[in-house]
């Protein structure tokens, strides 16, 4: 089967954009009733010539491996790429609906400027040749009244690369910001980071195959859909390891589970103290390895006496035996055993010492770099595409300079970005910490930030206080929105730049740190519908007109993909014909290390440091303890929030197919509680929050599968966007609950688990 050609030049691009006409895989059109199936006859595979081509998903951020299948210009189906190492040849639900995402009839179809007062959502249709020149004038204004570090750069999915990180460290600006990391990662690599002298990367690296004891923290595996991981899991289980769930909630996961802890919220760090504890004065753990690759046990076991179990069981409504029980499990089985980091860490605020507690027990149990513990990621080589140094490096943690570069990288304060003084309030050095980018919009302190460009980012869904986001975009001298569909803040912008699905474009290559490091590849299945184009032709054209020409000297991006190729002797073509992946050399486990002199960790010891002496010179704890958390007012419960297996974050709550299977979210409340107030399963009812903030209705889950003192409810829902038809009003939005946050000193990250909201009745 052949290639799909798609030779699509700049000049037609902007002379009159490009149509598509690609219909809904299996045989549906692009309505709304999706699931009365109307099989073809004959069969779509029978129909012509099936043509293959091979992406990655951008249904979630995970970016499983699939191969596309396409007749007469149309998307018929979608399947894991059984080459590729994350699907294997599977494919969630999420990634199933890639054909539906594409055919969404709200989509965006032409650029637009605004006509109306910002947040009226009245605009005008016009050519890119003006939405490009229009943007370019005003963010040139931006930066000749304030600097560059005036525009600000919020970037979500797999194209954001061209936005917050290109175009954002050729512009000069360090404040390009990834909710990815301030709002769900930033403790977790930041404490790896200090404890193991790395980050842990996309892919947590649990070494399924041979592990025989996972432990699961807040990790909702069948929920989170993250499709590696679930069939890692349930081969896992299948084979008999032993599963620990430490959860508020009865959660999918926990019904698998040997031991579920029905935990107090916020106290995780106590069981954490505590199971060190038992290690330790039990001599549990794995003495040989700490000897030879850590530092700081002394200080680590004259710190930990007096967190025993008891102690623990006081504060995390557990008993002293099931956490002794449970830490006897996992060093039974050491170094087979591991908790498992998770994705969303951001929690209560001092997550990053939660987080450090985590790597220090694994450490104990001796997982780093064992089978059946944790394998050592590697990043894939591959060269970057050559370019002048950058303006700014580093700017939002995804890509920095090329080595040997050397560039004005400006000194960040707290929050990531570049501060006058230099001065630093936290210990934070990571990235660009997003909701901390909204006051200086807002109060110019400690400079003007005047201008936003926001790239698949569900702005007013995703930053807690959204009330204070939509201060900062009236402010604002300009706004920028790049989507595929009408999101809520899109009525906000001022331009509106209508971008090609993942299945209609080229996009930058994917490399995946793994046990075996891999490249993956996207190319077009199809041509873009209506009037709309890729993220990296909107980044190039903005740059020719801004003065980066320097930087996208490549004409075509299948050009500058084969430059980069050819440092694996490789192309475009090439990676087509292989299957789309290129798959290299991992150096995955321990002894690889020693037998080339090297050590893995890369502190300054060069060892595992259970104390971190950085943090003690910095004020802060050098080894974790535990700080309480606030408690809920009276008649209010914790508001937890977490995935749709079949929804990721606020994207896809619009697509067609997903919606009909997964409308609206649910609140999970215990049974005892919902009846005390009057409710039962399916009654409709609104939140509101100790600020007055309410969101709503939605659809009471009265279960015993939950403590006392917290609601649960998936993210995402809740949308106040009329251009979603149906994602408008369905549901409620966890998000709009949030008035408050509690910033990690140590990384920068939001804690968000710290609002409380009550069930009261509609307007």
């Amino acid at each position: 089967m052949a290639r799909v050609e798609l030779e699509i030049t700049r000049r037609q691009f902007l002379a009159a954009g490009v149509a598509g006409t690609a219909l809904l895989g299996t045989g549906m059109g692009p309505g709304r009733s999706n699931m009365a199936m109307n099989y073809p006859d004959p069969p779509w595979f029978s129909q012509g010539d099936v043509v293959t081509t091979y992406n990655y998903c951008d249904m979630c951020p995970w970016k499983c491996g699939i191969a596309v299948q396409t007749v007469n210009g149309q998307v018929m189906k979608i399947d894991g790429n059984s080459l590729d190492p994350k699907s294997r040849g599977m494919l969630c639900g999420r990634g199933q609906a890639g054909v539906s995402f594409m055919n969404d009839p709200d989509r965006l179809q032409s650029p637009m400027i605004r006509t109306g007062e910002r947040g009226e959502g009245k605009f005008r249709e016009v050519s890119w040749e003006e939405a490009l020149d229009y943007t370019a004038e005003k963010i040139l204004a931006i930066k000749d009244t304030y600097g560059p570090e005036a525009l600000a750069i919020f970037g979500h999915t797999t194209g954001d690369f061209w936005f917050t990180d290109y175009f954002a460290q050729a512009w000069g600006t360090p404040n390009a910001a990834k909710p990815s990391s301030s709002l769900c990662l930033s403790p977790r690599d930041e404490a790896s980071t200090l404890t193991l002298g790395f980050p842990v990367g996309g892919h947590e690296p649990m070494d399924w195959d041979e592990i025989e004891c996972i432990t699961l923290i807040g990790s909702h595996i069948g929920e989170d859909s993250r499709n590696t991981v679930m069939q890692d899991f349930i081969e896992s289980r299948s084979r008999g390891a032993q599963v620990i769930v430490v959860d508020p909630r009865f959660s999918s996961a926990a019904a698998k589970a040997d031991h579920w802890l029905p935990i107090k919220p916020g106290t995780d760090t106590a069981l954490l103290l505590a199971w060190i504890n038992v290690l330790i004065t039990e001599d549990r753990f794995d003495r040989s390895y700490i000897d030879e690759w850590a530092t700081g046990l002394d200080e680590l076991t004259t710190h930990i006496q007096e967190f025993t179990p008891e102690w623990a069981a006081g504060i995390t409504d557990l008993s002293a035996e099931q956490i002794r029980t449970t830490a006897r499990v996992m060093s039974d089985r050491l170094p087979q055993a591991a908790i498992m980091p998770g994705r969303h860490v951001t929690w209560y605020g001092n997550d990053s010492q939660r987080m450090r507690a985590v790597f220090i027990l694994n450490s104990l149990l001796g997982v780093y770099g064992r089978h059946g513990g944790m394998y050592f990621n590697k990043s894939p080589f591959l060269d970057s595409y050559p370019h002048p140094p950058f303006a700014v490096t580093g700017s939002s943690g995804g890509c920095s300079a090329e080595p040997g570069e050397e560039s004005a990288e400006l000194p960040l304060g707290p929050t990531g970005k570049a501060r006058a003084d230099g001065a630093r309030d936290t210990f934070l050095r990571g990235p660009t910490a997003m909701q901390e980018l909204i006051d200086p919009m807002i109060t110019d302190d400690p400079y003007r930030i005047a201008g936003l460009m926001i790239y698949g980012v569900n702005l007013l869904n995703s930053i807690p206080i959204p009330s204070r986001t939509i201060e900062a975009l009236k402010k604002l001298d300009f706004v920028l929105a790049v989507d595929v569909l009408p999101q809520e803040h899109v009525a906000w912008a001022d331009v509106v730049f209508p971008e090609a699905t993942f299945l209609e474009r080229y996009d930058e290559l994917s490399t995946v740190p793994y046990k075996t490091p891999f490249i993956q590849m996207r190319e077009p299945a199809v041509a873009p519908m209506y009037d709309t184009m890729p993220g990296w032709m909107m980044a190039r054209e903005l740059g020719l007109r801004v003065g980066l020409d320097a930087y996208f000297k490549w004409e075509t991006i299948e050009e500058y993909l084969d430059i980069r190729l050819r440092s694996v002797g490789s192309s475009l073509e090439k990676m087509h014909d292989a299957g789309g992946v290129i798959i290299q050399e991992g150096k995955p486990y321990l002894d690889e290390f020693v037998a080339d002199g090297e050590s893995p960790f890369h502190t300054a010891s060069g060892k595992i440091e259970l104390s971190v002496a950085e943090l003690a010179e910095a004020g802060l704890d050098a080894i974790p303890v535990y700080e309480p958390t606030e408690e809920p007012p009276d008649g209010y419960y914790r508001l937890l929030y977490g995935r749709n297996p079949l929804h990721t974050f606020a994207k896809t709550q619009n697509t067609p197919v997903l919606s009909d299977l997964s409308p609206e979210n649910e609140l999970w409340i215990n049974e005892d509680e919902a009846a005390a107030l009057g409710y039962v399963s399916g009654d409709k009812v609104w939140l509101e929050n100790d600020n007055g903030d309410r969101s709503g209705p939605i659809a009471v889950k009265a279960t015993q599968r939950i403590r006392k003192d917290a609601v649960f409810m998936a993210h995402g829902f809740g949308q106040n966007a009329e251009g979603l038809t149906l994602a408008n009003g369905r549901g409620a939005s966890d998000t709009k609950l949030m008035s408050r946050y509690k910033l990690d000193p140590i990384s920068g990250g939001a804690g968000m688990r710290i609002n409380f909201v009550r069930l009261v009745e509609g307007d």
